[in-house]
């Protein structure tokens, strides 16, 4: 099975990822959604994070290989970091979701230096909002970010239009596509339910799609 592929199944055998056409989630933003991310599940399965950890790497070393450094994004992909920091014996580090108020007030935690090459470790990308937070402060640190890596996205247009506006390379191990398919061809979800999850990506916000 093709690596997308394996790392799809694996998030639905894991219940990292359910999908719900009949029944959606309401996310923090009051969008309804067919679709529920939790990538944290993986650090619970050790075949599935090794899995998660090696493709990582080998997507750093194949688009990023001038990678200096990695950066999670805090909190859910710190422990990502570490562990293909450690496969790829890079320096590692994180970005909080904002300063601490104590100390040092730092935003960065981990060495980072003026032109440091730095890749940022993600688990999921909805609309890439909260990732390229995380990317402007390095850059607003003096680091050159050559580009995001994660493990999952829905692959939302707005995505794509923040990460160009960013001007941001990202690669993921799977995708939403990618997923649906998977779903289907192992009994997930039926084929009547494709035409719903389908048109949920097309437009998240036009609640139409429960329509289907």
């Amino acid at each position: 099975m093709e690596e997308n592929k394996l790392i799809a199944k694996d998030l639905l055998d894991i219940k990292a990822v359910f999908l719900r056409p009949n029944e959606p989630f309401t996310w923090a933003s009051g969008i309804k959604s067919p679709i529920y991310c939790d990538n944290r599940l993986t650090l619970s399965y050790p075949r599935v994070r090794k899995d998660i950890e090696q493709g990582l790497a080998d997507l750093i070393k194949e688009k990023f290989p001038n990678a200096e450094c990695l950066m999670g994004t805090a909190t859910a992909g710190i422990a990502h970091a570490a562990l293909v920091a450690d496969i790829l014996d890079l320096p590692m580090g994180y970005v909080r979701g904002g300063a601490k108020s104590h100390g040092r007030n730092n935003r960065i935690e981990g060495e980072v230096k003026e032109g440091m090459k730095v890749v940022v470790i993600e688990d999921l990308i909805s609309t890439g909002g909260s990732s390229l937070e995380c990317v402007q402060a390095l850059r607003d640190a003096g680091c050159e970010v050559v580009g995001l890596v994660a493990i999952f996205t829905y692959g939302l247009e707005k995505a794509t239009v923040n990460f160009e506006n960013a001007n941001c390379q990202y690669a993921t191990l799977t995708n939403y596509d990618t997923l649906i398919e998977v779903a289907k061809a192992h009994d997930y979800i039926k084929e009547a339910d494709m035409e719903k999850l389908k048109a949920w990506k097309v437009d998240p916000s036009d609640e139409s799609w429960m329509n289907k």
